[in-house]
């Protein structure tokens, strides 16, 4: 292939992913983090054959085939979608329809819970359907299911508005007929009191979520009774998982964002029986899985408590008003190795995938409810000892990757950053390597488990892509990508994330990017004795890993930092502002010990940003509670918050800590404990290389994507 088609192949996906709507886009993005967009996929119960359509069109590397149980259906598609990558077939997608090992990845989009609901309601068809895939997918293929999970059977109150009289009506037929295939249909509702305009009901949780998410699906409401949505919990989901030799690499809910504002948002409202506010249903929810190598781990868990390891180190800083703060610091010198090379007009990376990282499970429960991926895709880490970066980086390269100093073209260092400037004294380098194309399939084995991943060339903006979405946790290798591809002048794509819409409203009045960056030092921490009971506490643990029979096939002492009273989720916040002259971002110039540290002055450019407290469950919860830091302690009033791409660590190999990165428009501002200074959100994307705020960099280049400037 020709660079030049290459590269109109490139600008053609985005014209054809800017066209889609934002379910297909999701359907079609998620894998993008973990699929090589080679070989061969199927797409199981494909249906109008229109998802199938968009993988080919999207991935003209890959040969996709759509499966369907209806004849009929597949003429159809047959006849409507033609490219030359395009294949459908007559097929059960619960029995054999590819040979043995033979599929690169399977896609199963909304089509499992049709497996349970016509089979007789019984869960586990969907567990013989995946089981009958896993064996039909090649070693190292990806296993991707989208579709909806059961919230467990716990007691819940739903309350509709009293005068929406044609949504109780479809509740009471619920009641009477859900799942009306069945020999005794209907689901078990208490009807209560009703309270200033809302009308009560108590069922289950799982009954909840089936009512809310085919309530709006009235045209063929008869056909939708006979279906049972949800059939199995997340739980459950991550141990068939386990149990078919696949390794979980994203499981995560999905909120279509118009059926949020459309169906949920003042349509209904979800309480625990006293009252405690619930977050929706997902609308949906992704869980992909790798199918690991016989014998090796497929499940990681928390094991016996250690002693200190003594790896990390806590230190303390007071600054010159008291307060003070915790931070941890490794010992070394931390290096992103980011190789990469161009072929075929197109940039790839070296990434690492399914790379283990166990802390990431040591203590589950986030706001939106995910289960944190114990196996991740991110750079090659490197820890530098004695040896000079060029050296370090060389020789890590050759005994780890086998990819020798002859096939090394360039070497260049980018610029630091703080990867959890509240929390780690750590900044972390990335360091470019162009090589001649190679392949690396198994690498060393350096973690201590079973496996250290796989070394895969993955495009550079398919990587992109999957942060937009979710399905790249490490965000630190999304802003390696970033940069790698805007250094040569190449185009990030287009955003698949959320859509950022904002209004044009008064002259902001703001200050120059280089201004803030510039400002004089700032000194105001000192280093000082230990807190009898620190903000920050390390844990020391085993973690074991078992294969998909239970068996133990490794084991390793991992030293960890979590907060002692506070959540282990951060959210930080891209607020935005439109006036004539462009988008506004608004950042706190702050002052950290981290900052003084590592460049020698407090002075830090920062998003704004919290721990959230451990009290504070579920998205909506958290979205009022940072509303309220906002309206106090800066003096802003924002419109709706909306995700800004997928949730990340910072730093996955010292903290399970994670954040959701979100956008807001300003709506408002008066006086807060913080001013905000207004900076043009191009130009700090501009000079993004003297951002050292991890935090600020990711929210700010999303932001920038998301409305459409880069």
């Amino acid at each position: 292939m020709s660079t030049r088609s290459a590269r109109d192949e490139a600008d053609a996906y985005d014209r054809y992913l800017r066209g889609m709507d934002a379910s297909m886009k999701q359907k079609v993005a998620l894998t993008a983090a973990h699929l090589l967009a080679v070989g061969d996929l199927a797409d199981m119960g494909m249906g109008s054959g229109a998802t199938s359509h968009a993988l080919a069109a999207l991935y003209p590397r890959l040969r996709v085939t759509g499966v369907d149980l209806d004849p009929e259906m597949v003429t159809r598609a047959a006849a409507r979608w033609v490219l030359p990558n395009l294949h459908f077939a007559v097929g059960d997608i619960a029995a054999p329809v590819f040979e043995e090992g033979s599929q690169e990845a399977i896609v199963n989009s909304s089509v499992l819970h049709h497996v349970t609901s016509f089979g007789g309601y019984r869960d586990d068809n969907a567990l013989d359907a995946l089981r009958a895939q896993v064996a039909q997918l090649a070693q190292g293929g990806l296993l991707a299911v989208r579709d909806f999970v059961s919230p467990g059977a716990a007691p819940v109150v739903l309350e509709l508005p009293a005068h929406d009289e044609d949504t109780l009506d479809y509740l009471r037929d619920f009641e009477a007929s859900f799942r009306s295939l069945h020999p005794q249909p209907g689901a078990a509702l208490t009807w209560l009191p009703s309270e200033d305009g809302w009308v009560r009901v108590a069922l289950t949780h799982q009954l909840a979520a089936e009512f809310v998410l085919r309530k709006d699906y009235r045209t063929d409401w008869a056909a939708e009774l006979q279906e049972a949505y949800t059939y199995a919990t997340v739980a459950q989901f991550e141990a068939w998982y386990a149990s078919l030799g696949l390794r979980v690499l994203v499981s995560q809910p999905l909120w279509n964002p118009w059926i949020v504002r459309n169906r949920y948002d003042g349509k209904f409202r979800l309480t625990t029986p006293d009252g405690q506010q619930l977050d929706p249903p997902a609308t949906n929810y992704i869980i992909v899985g790798i199918k690991a190598p016989p014998g090796e781990g497929v499940h990681l868990e928390a094991g016996p408590v250690h002693p200190p390891a003594r790896y990390l180190e806590l230190t303390s800083w007071q600054r010159d008003d008291g307060l003070v703060y915790e931070l941890v610091r490794r010992p070394s010198q931390t290096l992103d190795v980011v190789p990469w090379f161009e072929q075929d007009g197109q940039l790839q990376v070296l990434t690492r995938r399914s790379y283990p990282r166990p802390i990431l499970r040591a203590h589950p429960g986030t706001i939106d409810g995910s289960t944190p991926a114990a196996w991740i895709t991110e750079p090659i880490v490197v820890v530098q000892g004695d040896l000079p970066l060029g050296l370090t980086v060389e020789e890590r390269l050759e005994d780890y990757a086998s990819i020798g100093a002859q096939h090394i073209r360039s070497l260049s260092v980018g610029a630091a950053l703080l990867p959890s400037a509240g929390g780690l004294l750590e900044a972390v380098v990335p360091v470019f390597v162009e090589v001649d194309p190679v392949t690396v399939d198994t690498p060393k084995r350096t973690s201590g488990f079973s496996t250290s991943g796989d070394i895969r060339a993955i495009e550079a903006r398919q990587l992109l892509r999957g942060a937009a979405v979710g399905a790249l946790p490490d965000a630190r290798l999304e802003l390696h990508v970033a940069e790698l591809l805007l250094s040569r002048g190449r185009e990030l794509g287009a955003w698949i994330g959320a859509e950022v819409t904002l209004g044009v409203g008064a002259p902001v009045g703001g200050v120059s990017v280089e201004a803030l960056l510039s400002a004089p030092s700032r000194r105001r921490w000192r280093a000082t004795a230990p807190r009898e009971r620190p903000f920050l506490e390390l844990h020391c643990r085993s973690f074991e890993e078992r294969n998909g029979d239970g068996v133990l096939v490794g084991s390793q002492v991992l030293e960890y930092v979590v907060p002692r009273a506070r959540s282990l989720d951060t959210v930080a916040v891209a607020l935005l502002r439109r006036d004539a002259d462009g988008v506004w971002i608004g950042v706190d110039d702050d002052d950290l010990p981290a900052a003084q540290g590592i460049a020698g002055r407090s002075n830090l450019v920062v998003a704004p940003a919290w721990r959230l407290p451990r009290a504070v469950a579920g998205r909506q919860q958290a979205r009022a509670w940072v509303r309220e830091r906002l309206r106090m302690e800066l003096g802003v009033e924002v419109g709706s918050i909306v995700d800004l791409g997928g949730a990340y660590h910072p730093s996955a190999g010292v903290t399970p800590e994670r954040v959701q990165p979100w956008v807001a428009e300003v709506t408002g501002c008066a006086s807060g404990l913080r001013a905000l200074s207004w900076v043009r959100l191009d130009s700090l994307v501009e000079q993004r290389h003297r951002v050292l705020d991890g935090h600020l960099r990711v929210v700010s280049l999303r932001a920038a994507r998301a409305v459409g400037l880069l």
